[in-house]
């Protein structure tokens, strides 16, 4: 018989569907597609697809990205960042590698290259923040 093993794999997809709405930071271990509605801030240790009916308000950080909903505020990337034609930013984005259809909309300054490989954790930042 075979151990299981409880590690998250980033084969698995979280989904925040059409018509939800969250408030409050999110952190998923594996992928997670958001077709809803986030204000907080977003660590993903994965891929972040944001549908086109879908949008975050808040700071995002993740390892690769495919957007085609709304974002209002930062985004940081470690690796690619995928705009589609669809797709609304409003605040700066860190990346390190950008792709960009025709049609995407981007207000905010653009970095790319030395990003951290890992999306730090909102309780790693809270700790640094208290013992400052």
């Amino acid at each position: 018989m075979a151990k299981s093993n409880n590690q998250p794999t980033n084969d698995q997809l979280n989904k925040i569907v059409e018509n939800t709405r969250i408030t409050g930071d999110v952190d998923s271990m594996t992928n997670i597609r958001v077709d809803g509605n986030i204000k907080g801030t977003l660590n993903v240790k994965g891929k972040l697809v944001l549908g086109t009916n879908g949008s975050v308000e808040g700071e995002i950080r993740c390892e690769n990205a495919e957007i085609e909903g709304t974002i209002t505020g930062n985004i940081q990337v470690s690796g690619l960042l995928s705009l589609k034609a669809t797709s609304k930013i409003n605040g700066d984005i860190t990346t390190q590698k950008l792709s960009m259809e025709s049609g995407a909309l981007h207000n905010g300054k653009t970095a790319m290259g030395n990003v951290p490989s890992k999306p730090a954790s909102i309780a790693s930042a809270n700790k640094e923040l208290v013992n400052g």
